[in-house]
């Protein structure tokens, strides 16, 4: 059979606040970032796994706050002066933090703190778990206000398979949904590979996306 070509075409990624799905794993977060400006300090910390969604709470917060954003291993002290002066900042993946950036961060929480500013960081380990070098920051982390996202629930796996499809104007009928809720890791970043990869072979070999063509495809991804 001839296979249809399939070129790398971005699609659009709903980030919205109304495309964020709340469930028990993610809601203490979620209730968290959602009570700004009223956070219980200036900073506050939220982690998870992988594709658990903390990119997009952080990316729903940084729609209503105007924050400027930067990953945690980019992070200078030339950084901190106009990071502080735009008000909101996320500092993603704490985990990737440098020495220098230890000590940029170090001097962002306190200049945040000093001049009003909110801080949203994110990393897959709490806060308080992480190895620094520097005892003041380990000490300022573990003080931090901090949610935890979970891995997926059924109905929150569901729900994220249904707006990946939706992401990429994908209509796919209720069963196909049950059955790759079943089968995939309780994983969002998981299940957006497999959607991905169902796109691709759905338009390669010109198919529906229906189960048979699923469980060919989660065969193959397990090779």
């Amino acid at each position: 059979m001839e296979r249809q070509l399939v070129f790398e075409l971005r699609h659009r990624i709903a980030h919205g606040r109304e495309d964020f799905l709340v469930a028990p794993s993610n809601e203490a977060a979620v209730a968290l970032v959602d009570a700004w400006p009223d956070w219980p300090g200036p900073t506050i910390a939220i982690s998870g796994p992988a594709g658990s969604g903390k990119t997009h709470l952080a990316e729903v917060w940084r729609a209503a706050s105007g924050a400027a954003r930067i990953e945690a291993g980019a992070l200078t002290e030339a950084d901190v002066p106009a990071l502080a002066a735009s008000r909101a900042v996320i500092v993603e993946n704490l985990g990737a933090l440098t020495d220098a950036g230890e000590r940029a961060l170090f001097h962002l929480l306190n200049l945040a703190k000093e001049e009003g500013a909110f801080l949203l960081v994110t990393g897959r380990e709490a806060p308080a778990r992480l190895t620094t070098r520097l005892p003041d920051l380990a000490s300022r982390l573990r003080a931090l206000p901090h949610a935890e996202l979970g891995a997926p629930d059924d109905m929150l796996l569901a729900g994220v398979l249904v707006k990946l499809f939706d992401d990429r104007q994908l209509r796919v009928a209720e069963p196909l949904i049950a059955y790759l809720a079943a089968r995939i890791e309780r994983s969002i970043a998981v299940a957006r590979d497999v959607v991905d990869a169902l796109d691709r072979a759905s338009l390669s070999g010109k198919r529906a996306i229906t189960v048979p063509l699923a469980t060919e495809v989660l065969r193959s991804m397990e090779k």
